[in-house]
This record gives C-alpha cells, sequence and structure tokens, in this order.
C-alpha cells in the first residue's frame, strides 16, 4: 500500500472515531445538562442522520469536480469547529436542545463528505488488485470507531464531564483534517461544465442501468428497511417480552460492533476461500441467518437458552455479514464505474439507503404500535429474505473474480 492510502486509512480512523464519539456524546448532554426526553433524543438522533438523505448527492458531484482530499479536509475542518460550540455555549450557560440539533447536522455533513469521497479517491491510490484489500482496512477502521467511539465517550464524560468528550472528538478531526491535507492526490482531468442536474442523473442513470449496480442499490435499500424495522422493536420486545435487563440489552446490542470488527478482520481469509461474488452475496445470507436467530427468540423455550442469547447472536451475524457485504459491494463499485462518476454513483447508494432508514422505522412503529414487537421481528425476516434473493437472482454472485473493465 502506498503512502497515501496510509494517510488516507489514518485519517478515516480519526474521522471515523470523531463521529462516533460525539454521536454518543450528544444525547448524553442533551439528558444531563438539559433534562432532555425520548422526544429530544429521537429528535437529535434525526437531525444527526438527515445529512446523509440531503446532502450525499451534492457531496457525490462536488467529489466528482474537486479534490476529493481536500473536500474531506474541509468537512473534518468544519465538524471540529461546530463540535467547539458545544463546551463553549456550556460554559455561557447558552447550550439548548435546538442547538444541540444544528451542531449533529453540521457535523454529520463531515461523515456523509467522508464516506461518498474516500470510496471515490482510493481507485486513485492503490492498484487495481489491492482494491479490496484497501478497502477492507477501511471498513475495520470503521468498525473499530465504531464499538470503541461510544464507549470512549461515556467514559469521558463519567470520569470528566461532557467537554473533554467533545474535545476529543475536535482533536480527532484536526488529526484527520491535518492528515488529509498533505494527502498527495493524483492529478484528474477536469469535468467539462454542464447543468448541475444533467451530472446528477448522468450518475443516477449510470447505476440503475449497470447489471451488476442496480441488484447492488435496491438489495441495500431492502436491508435497510429491513434492519430499522427490526431496530424499532427490538428493545421493547427485549425488555418486555425476554425479560432482559438494561444491562444484558447493551451487551447484545454491543455484539453487533464485535461482529463488525471480526468481519473485517477475517474477511481477506473469506475472499481467499470464495469466489469475489459470493463473498459480496454472503452478506445478505448471513443477514439471513441473523434474522431467523432472532426471530426464533419468539418461541425458543428459555429452559433451553438463556433470552438473551440467541438476540446475542444475531446481532453478532448482522455485524459480521454486513462488512463482508461493504467490503465487497464497493470493490465491485470502484471497478465498473467510470472513475469521473465514482463520487455521484457512491453518493445515489448512500442517498437511497439513508432513504430507506426512515421507512423502515416508521412501519416498525406503525407494526409495533398495532401488533407488538413479535410481528415486527417476523417482518424483519422476511424483508431479510427479499434482500437475499434480489442479491441471490442477480449476475452479482456467479463473478468468479473483479470484473475488468467498467461496463455499462
Amino acid at each position: 500500500m502506498s503512502n497515501s492510502f496510509r494517510r488516507l486509512a489514518w485519517s478515516n480512523l480519526a474521522a471515523q472515531s470523531a463521529e462516533q464519539v460525539a454521536l454518543a456524546a450528544m444525547p448524553i448532554v442533551a439528558v444531563m445538562s438539559l433534562g432532555a426526553g425520548a422526544g429530544e433524543t429521537g429528535f437529535l438522533a434525526a437531525m444527526q442522520s438527515l445529512p446523509f438523505l440531503l446532502l450525499s448527492l451534492p457531496a457525490g458531484l462536488l467529489a466528482d469536480r474537486f479534490s476529493r482530499a481536500r473536500l474531506m479536509a474541509g468537512a473534518e475542518m468544519l465538524r471540529a469547529a461546530v463540535l467547539l460550540a458545544v463546551p463553549a455555549c456550556l460554559v455561557f450557560g447558552a447550550l439548548s436542545v435546538p442547538l444541540l440539533a444544528v451542531v449533529g447536522f453540521l457535523a454529520a455533513t463531515g461523515t456523509v463528505v467522508f464516506s461518498v469521497a474516500a470510496p471515490s479517491l482510493v481507485p486513485a491510490l492503490v492498484a487495481r488488485d489491492d482494491l479490496a484489500r484497501a478497502n477492507g482496512r477501511l471498513e475495520l477502521a470503521r468498525s473499530l470507531a465504531f464499538a470503541a467511539g461510544p464507549a470512549l465517550a461515556g467514559a469521558l464524560v463519567a470520569w470528566a464531564g461532557v467537554s473533554p468528550a467533545f474535545a476529543a472528538a475536535v482533536a480527532l478531526s484536526v488529526v484527520a483534517c491535518v492528515l488529509l491535507a498533505r494527502l498527495p492526490e493524483p492529478p484528474r482531468a477536469a469535468m467539462p461544465r454542464r447543468p448541475v442536474l444533467h451530472d446528477l442523473m448522468e450518475g443516477a442513470g449510470f447505476a440503475w442501468r449497470h447489471a451488476l449496480l442496480r441488484p447492488i442499490l435496491l438489495t441495500a435499500v431492502a436491508w435497510n428497511v429491513s434492519w430499522f424495522v427490526l431496530q424499532a422493536a427490538y428493545v421493547p420486545y427485549a425488555v418486555h417480552r425476554l425479560g432482559l435487563s438494561t444491562a444484558a440489552v447493551g451487551t447484545t446490542l454491543a455484539m453487533f460492533g464485535v461482529g463488525m470488527v471480526s468481519g473485517a478482520v477475517l474477511a481477506p481469509r473469506i475472499a481467499r476461500i470464495v469466489s469475489f461474488g459470493l463473498s459480496i452475496a454472503l452478506g445478505p445470507l448471513v443477514s439471513v441467518a441473523a434474522a431467523l436467530a432472532m426471530a426464533g427468540s419468539i418461541w425458543l423455550p428459555r429452559a433451553i437458552l438463556p433470552g438473551a442469547v440467541m438476540p446475542a447472536i444475531a446481532f453478532f451475524l448482522f455485524g459480521f455479514g454486513p462488512i463482508l457485504w461493504t467490503i465487497g459491494q464497493t470493490t465491485l463499485r470502484q471497478a465498473v464505474t467510470p472513475a469521473a462518476m465514482l463520487g455521484r454513483v457512491s453518493a445515489l447508494v448512500m442517498m437511497a439507503t439513508a432513504g430507506a432508514r426512515p421507512m423502515g422505522a416508521a412501519i416498525g412503529g406503525l407494526v409495533g404500535a398495532g401488533y407488538g414487537p413479535e410481528p415486527c421481528l417476523v417482518l424483519a425476516a422476511l424483508g431479510f429474505a427479499v434482500q437475499a434473493g434480489v442479491i441471490m437472482s442477480s449476475p452479482v454472485p456467479r463473478l468468479a473474480r473483479l470484473p475488468q473493465a467498467a461496463c455499462a
């Protein structure tokens, strides 16, 4: 791997860690310092996720037109600046839930830009045969940040207060910004000046017409709808039906991060054993197994297994499988998409999946309110079966190796 990619990988670890620390600290400060309830924390979560829906396509367009490294550095600089506002407002007693929501929205733009621009930059920094390994390293960093970031935020708040947690997130963003600012990016031909709508439709049309990218897009949408149906019902189900304590619920949820890290570590070994196409399809297939494990907890007698075992297995698999999927489908997307269009195509996938999340949460909420959490788990399992069916019926699993050239 080149020194340029190593800079990108380390900046990715710093940026993802900054996001996770800030993401975890935001509701903590809202509850502890402002007395926020479930409605306010839900509002904060919505504002933090909204940029993925609203800003993905603009970020993709910018990534195709301008320096991707500088774009990511600028986004991290913005994140650092807005996060500094939280401890400053605490000092002057000016902090409020609406202000936290604005900070959360602006800080999340850094994650949107990084998630779109980094995969677009990787093919310019590593050889084609190293794409999967490079994407695996980036996903390992994301998994580690996902697993450790919330714990770090909680520990900092418990030991030193709210301000040090945000200071840590700011410092991590600054580190990412410095690494990206010094990253030498290979030159690219300038895009011709055309209407923005034309460029956006060009990227969307390419992804939708492509025989390999369209099933990737549809599978991602179906997975996210199903995942958020399950997420909407899990905590009430675990507490009221399985009788799990708060600590036990937290332990089962933590298995998701353990699964992510395990999948990222084992991905290179799995790629050597199975074909390229099957390594992509494993993610959706493992998700079906995870959904069945979760739904199976409805009927499995507690005398056979403690109530937390099946959910813990399910969340581990939900973390393990999608990491294999993310590495594989990102590598495929990089291989078949023209370099000048990669930012927009990556942004389309992100925007579609982000749009699917509130839909899944709404479905889960409505079904759960009307019929209880168990039907939500069954409905989610059916959704995961659909997403596996979409990818397995496509040409993707039959790919013996990485396609050799971009095709439309």
